[in-house]
């Protein structure tokens, strides 16, 4: 009985779950600190100084322990450097964070470069690109053709193969 207990369990642990609505909810508070943290300017890092940085998503683990906060600094201007000096600073900013949220435990904090943005521009760019819209906006096969059975003033003919309910066969 064990034994299949824990080999649903397994299968399950395998597929990604969707984030609760704690997590989603958590995640969004934590957003929304780490932003009013960084924008007063209380870290004292060389490769900080002067860089603005983007908060785009927090997403925390299911036991709400661990977070990870996808940043993009302001122009895309040393993303390296700004992205060491928060990992950097994640202890501060986890210090910083307790204070202002009220959490049973603060998360650890880790950062990485939210690509999120490049990608979307790579997506509108293939979009806009002259061979795409040449063929989005060439007429299809299907389209042109007239339907089967339709005359040309748009009015539909009974051929052979079409049966009426009334005609008993």
């Amino acid at each position: 009985m064990g034994s299949q207990r824990s080999s649903a369990k397994g299968a399950r642990s395998g597929a990604a779950k969707a984030p609760s609505q704690r997590q989603l909810r958590v995640g969004e508070e934590l957003r929304h600190a780490v932003s009013r943290i960084l924008l007063r300017g209380d870290l004292h890092d060389p490769d900080l100084a002067g860089a603005s940085v983007t908060v785009t998503e927090v997403r925390v683990s299911p036991d709400l322990k661990n977070a990870t906060a996808f940043v993009v600094p302001l122009g895309g201007d040393g993303s390296g450097e700004v992205l060491a000096a928060l990992n950097r600073a994640a202890a501060f900013l986890r210090s910083q964070l307790g204070r202002e949220i009220h959490l049973r435990h603060t998360p650890r904090l880790s950062f990485q470069a939210d690509h999120s943005f490049d990608e979307a521009a790579k997506i509108n760019a293939l979009l806009h690109n002259p061979r795409v819209q040449r063929d989005v906006e060439a007429p299809r096969q299907d389209d042109s053709a007239p339907d089967r059975g339709a005359l040309d003033d748009g009015s539909l003919q009974d051929g052979p193969a079409m049966k009426r309910p009334d005609d008993g066969a």
